[in-house]
């Protein structure tokens, strides 16, 4: 790359001069009226450390150069090309480009859910790969999402899916107060394109803890055909309302599966219809003679 160099020009005030480059310098025009002004220009902020410099102007191929009245361009304008030039050549940097953050497009809309306390807020894009659920906030820290949600003070519970995030909120507020602040934040979240969950996340979660419990185990055959029933029936069902559930075990003798109700599923009234009337039916017809009740393990 070939050396920068500069032609002084003169302009129509005799206060400023036009030192014109032989290569772009910079792309669009910056103005800096004092070295505060200058944070982004290293040469900028050493030009102003000269007691003559009054405004400096940087465009495309040229610098422009105001004085005070103290002294005369033609007694300093050669040594101020050549303190230029040497700075460029040398490798310093005339503006450090702030790089401005690209948001990501995405759609955030509320949903309400069978528990009036949950309301489930919904992404157009997938946001995790499998299910979080958190119930306070030292549960939450390896979530950057859940952490920040739990400091509204009116978030109780946190759970978050594929493609949404359902809050359980306590009483002191209504929905209707709350709902496009918080959907404005998780929209904000996910454009800036910040980490829902680390890679590495742990939870105190108990039921986390089953979960995993039962993924090690070797199940009896009712189990697992129980877990197929749940992951094909039910749990898009469920999932559609803002919450999960998750097998946890089944008592052979006295025919009893329990299962775990995350999110919205999770203390809502409804959810022992749906346990009785829908879950707890659906598997006595397709596994007969081996289902007599099904309870929910909240936590």
């Amino acid at each position: 790359m070939e050396p920068i160099s500069f032609t002084i020009n003169t302009t129509t005030s005799d206060t400023i001069i036009k030192l014109t480059a032989t290569s772009v310098l910079t792309s669009g025009s910056h103005e800096f009226n004092n070295i505060d002004e200058a944070k982004n220009s290293p040469l900028v902020q050493q030009l102003f450390h000269l007691p003559f410099i009054k405004r400096v102007l940087i465009s495309a191929n040229f610098i422009a150069l105001e004085r005070y009245a103290i002294i005369e361009w033609d007694t300093v304008q050669e040594e101020v090309k050549e303190q230029i030039e040497n700075y460029l050549n040398s490798g310093g940097e005339l503006i450090i480009e702030e790089e401005s953050k690209k948001l990501v497009p995405v759609e955030v809309y509320s949903e309400v859910t069978p528990n009036p306390a949950v309301l489930k807020f919904v992404s157009n894009k997938r946001i995790v790969e499998k299910d979080f659920e958190f119930k306070n906030i030292e549960e939450a820290k390896g979530s950057l999402l859940a952490t920040e949600l739990f400091n509204f003070p009116f978030v109780k519970e946190v759970f978050i899916s594929e493609n949404y995030v359902s809050i359980t909120k306590f009483d002191i507020v209504e929905w209707s107060e709350v709902t496009n602040e918080i959907r404005s934040f998780v929209k904000q979240f996910i454009a800036e394109g910040k980490t829902v969950v680390s890679e590495n996340i742990e939870t105190n979660s108990k039921a986390e803890n089953k979960i995993e419990s039962t993924e090690t185990e070797n199940l009896d055959d009712v189990s697992k055909q129980i877990i197929d029933i749940l992951d094909e029936y039910i749990r898009p069902a469920v999932a559609a309302d803002g919450g999960n559930i998750l097998f946890q075990s089944y008592n052979e003798e006295e025919k009893i599966v329990s299962v775990i109700l995350q999110g919205a599923c999770s203390g809502c009234p409804s959810s022992t219809i749906t346990l009785k009337n829908g879950i707890e039916n659906m598997l006595k017809q397709l596994i007969p003679g081996k289902i007599e009740e099904v309870v929910a393990v909240n936590y």
